[in-house]
């Protein structure tokens, strides 16, 4: 079974995509965020990226745990 990328359900503090990223990587969703932060911050890009991501990634099916 492949693995999907999609937002987080359990683990949002906005759109879930961090979370989502973080799952998908298996990684600590504080590490995905912070980079994002920073990727904000430095080059004023991040922001745009996470709306993009935020649009484009899909929600996980009723039936996905």
């Amino acid at each position: 079974m492949s693995k999907r990328l999609y937002l987080s359900e359990t683990d949002k503090k906005i759109g879930g995509v961090c979370g989502g990223i973080a799952e998908y990587l298996n990684v600590d969703p504080t590490i995905v965020r912070l980079l994002w932060l920073v990727a904000i911050l430095a080059y004023g890009t991040g922001l745009l990226a996470y709306l993009v991501a935020w649009i484009l990634i899909p929600s996980p099916p009723p039936n996905a745990s």
